[in-house]
């Protein structure tokens, strides 16, 4: 095989997995239904990312720069296209941002030519950068607000100790990216996420603030104190600040969320509240579980909770639960088209990214009807008896 057949079986290969047609599983458990294959992995990125294909330079065509996985993806819809920017990790560990576009949201996934520039602005420069959540925002700018890693240099001898921020930028193309002021803060901050629309803040000059889903911890790592999902006004998004912060959705002991629980993407305005999408982590003999819940807010105070269905809405199965970080599902993206269709982009085990549809009406009945955690084994076993003796009477 000369070399210029291997390119093209290279393609060829590559080209096969970029239209492979998804399917619907067969089972479905009425909120959502899933699809049989992930619709980003690694081997779905440029293959001019991975190769040189010169012969001269690379004879033995190999991967110059390989690709560890693709995860954790912002999600919005863009020039009439299913638009995610997703988060590539290569093998040297590093994160970066990349758009990835599909004409139907379930495949036929295609990434831009080049990955996300991303300027460093202002701010000390960034280890790593990772989890952009992307906010349409009534003021006219998309905004992208990602976890930003750096070394932790009061522990100058200790290379795995970091710090976590959260970045901000706003673009209206996607691909040329104005970086603003991190989001100031006293402790550190993940899963920051942008409310859509302003908020009325009687101290504001204008009578209005961005407000930001926050998660404050202690540690890189540890929550500490850090209460779960917070909550923040501020009048100058381009130079952020966490004040009066206050948490609106507390963790809880022998919870899903009583480790950890942050904003997935910007909550889904409906006739009803607020839908929301979110994260909670528990610990395991086995380590931590990450798994996806919901909850509502009202309309008319974002802050202020209306349903909270307990248990988890969705966790990984099958082989979702195999990868890079074990029993992960995370979410940071979703779509809500104007029929009520709803796309929920998921990734499983800190690898590779899904797809999971649902519409509007099937998450306010979910939300709306799903009985809350009672806290207790007794609470539970009564919630049980309730549904049993409600069919019995059928």
């Amino acid at each position: 095989m000369t070399y210029n057949d291997k390119i093209a079986a290279l393609r060829q290969a590559h080209e096969a997995l970029l239209n492979k047609s998804n399917i619907q599983c067969p089972i479905s458990n009425g909120i959502y239904t899933k699809y049989q294959y992930p619709i980003l992995t690694a081997e779905h990125t440029p293959l001019e990312w991975r190769y040189d294909f010169n012969e001269q330079d690379n004879p033995y065509l190999m991967q110059r720069i390989m690709m560890n996985a693709v995860l954790n993806a912002g999600a919005i819809k863009f020039n009439g296209k299913y638009t995610v920017v997703a988060r590539v990790e290569g093998a040297d560990r590093k994160s970066f941002f990349a758009v990835a576009q599909s004409d139907n949201g379930i495949d036929g996934w295609r990434f831009w030519d080049e990955p996300i520039t991303m300027p460093d602005g202002n701010n000390a420069p960034a280890t790593n950068v990772y989890d952009m959540r992307l906010t349409a925002h009534e003021d006219g700018w998309i905004y992208g607000i990602f976890c930003v890693e750096r070394h932790d240099d009061t522990k100058p001898f200790d290379t795995s100790a970091a710090t976590a921020a959260a970045g901000i930028a706003r673009t209206k193309d996607l691909v040329h990216w104005e970086r603003l002021d991190d989001l100031k803060s006293l402790c550190q901050q993940r899963n920051v996420v942008l409310h859509p629309e302003f908020v009325k803040c009687e101290n504001a000059k204008m009578g209005k603030c961005y407000a930001l889903y926050t998660r404050p911890q202690d540690g890189f790592i540890e929550t500490g104190k850090g209460g779960g999902i917070g909550w923040t006004l501020t009048e100058d998004i381009c130079h952020a600040e966490v004040r009066n912060e206050r948490i609106i959705f507390a963790r809880n002991y022998h919870t899903i969320y009583e480790v950890k629980n942050g904003e997935g993407p910007a909550p889904i305005k409906t006739d009803q509240g607020w839908l929301h999408l979110a994260h909670g982590v528990r610990n395991t003999a086995d380590g931590l579980r990450y798994v996806l819940y919901m909850y509502m807010t009202a309309l008319d105070d974002p802050t202020r909770i209306i349903a909270k269905p307990g248990g988890w809405f969705l966790v990984p199965e099958g082989y979702e639960y195999v990868g890079d970080v074990m029993n992960v599902a995370f979410a940071n993206g979703w779509i809500a088209d104007e029929d009520g269709k709803v796309f929920i982009y998921y990734a499983s085990a800190d690898t590779r990214l899904h797809v999971a549809t649902t519409t509007i009406d099937q998450l306010l009945d979910y939300c709306l009807h799903t009985p809350e955690d009672g806290l207790t084994t007794s609470a539970s076993v009564e919630t049980i008896k309730r549904l049993v003796a409600k069919n019995r009477a059928q």
